[in-house]
């Protein structure tokens, strides 16, 4: 039963992951229509809000139920993680590649790793190390930053690109704290309610309304919210509640695997010999942190059996 868990457990992580990966699909037809960066965050974010709060309201209204004083670990996650995050991310996708910004947007282990040591006390072993310099190593292979090295990239999109990664891990940082308290269901909802008021605020979308009178924003915006959104941070939020932040955050590096298949099977992209070898060692990053932790639980298991007896 452990083992079946702690399983269920890393699947429910990179299933979120995943979720993510296919972002790209969806963001594109919107800048096709005119929307910024800027734009597709605030969409994005009240869409996302909308969609869960009339979930909660409808099936878990028990679970809407918060402590005021958590609302400060919702709102940095909405404002500081979520919203931008997402700019950062998007912006660094309209002026490059949606290949070039999930690579420095997976950066964001490595902050998560420092972030929780600091914040947490979380150990830094000899073998998430070793993860995370092979996740970073194997997304740099994915997207064809290693190992030819060619891409002409502007100092300005790196940093935009270093600080998507940044306020990424944020959102593990933010959220961890509450995760034994509430719902991922419920940390979601929060979460996308400072996000959304925080756009609305600070965005012009409400002016292009006239767009949405287009099937394929509709569309676009409903996946981006539904798939890329909502199933992603329940998920990943899921998975985050049983296991250290940085291993999480380690997990979801399949999503740059997901977004370069996304892209060879639905935009005719070319998958060439590096970036097998970078999906190869993304996944033997993830390898290494499920048997860390399957290792942990059996030593638990051995050392009750030995006292028992």
């Amino acid at each position: 039963m452990e083992k079946l868990t702690s399983l269920r457990v890393y699947i429910i992580t990179i299933a979120g992951a995943v979720c993510w990966g296919l972002i790209g699909l969806f963001i594109a037809p919107l800048y096709d229509r005119g929307f910024t960066a800027w734009d597709v965050v605030a969409i994005r974010g009240i869409f996302t809000f909308v969609i869960l709060i009339l979930i909660m309201a409808l099936f878990y209204r028990d679970q809407l139920r918060t402590r005021l004083k958590d609302h400060i670990f919702f709102a940095g996650a909405g404002i500081f993680s979520i919203a931008l995050f997402n700019y950062f991310y998007f912006e660094v996708f309209s002026q490059s590649s949606l290949s070039l910004a999930v690579t420095l947007l997976y950066t964001g282990p490595l902050f998560v790793t420092i972030l929780s040591r600091l914040f947490f006390k979380e150990p830094l072993t000899i073998r998430k190390g070793w993860a995370l310099v092979l996740a970073i190593t194997g997304c740099a292979f994915v997207v064809g930053l290693l190992p030819l090295g060619q891409e002409s990239i502007s100092m300005n999109t790196i940093f935009l690109g270093i600080l998507s990664g940044f306020c990424y891990a944020l959102y593990s940082i933010f959220t961890k704290p509450v995760t034994k308290r509430y719902s991922a269901l419920t940390i979601t909802t929060y979460t996308f309610l400072y996000t959304s008021i925080f756009m609305l605020l600070t965005s012009d979308t409400i002016r292009k309304v006239d767009q949405f009178q287009y099937v394929d924003v509709w569309l676009s915006a409903l996946l981006l919210s539904l798939v890329g959104t909502v199933a992603a941070f329940i998920l990943y939020t899921s998975g985050l509640k049983h296991l250290e932040a940085s291993k999480a955050s380690i997990l979801a590096t399949i999503e740059p695997i997901v977004a370069v298949v996304t892209g060879v099977l639905f935009l005719g992209e070319y998958l060439k010999g590096w970036q097998l070898f970078g999906i190869a060692l993304v996944l033997y990053s993830a390898i290494l942190v499920a048997q860390r932790q399957s290792n942990k639980k059996k030593s638990k298991i051995y050392s009750r059996s030995i006292l028992k007896s």
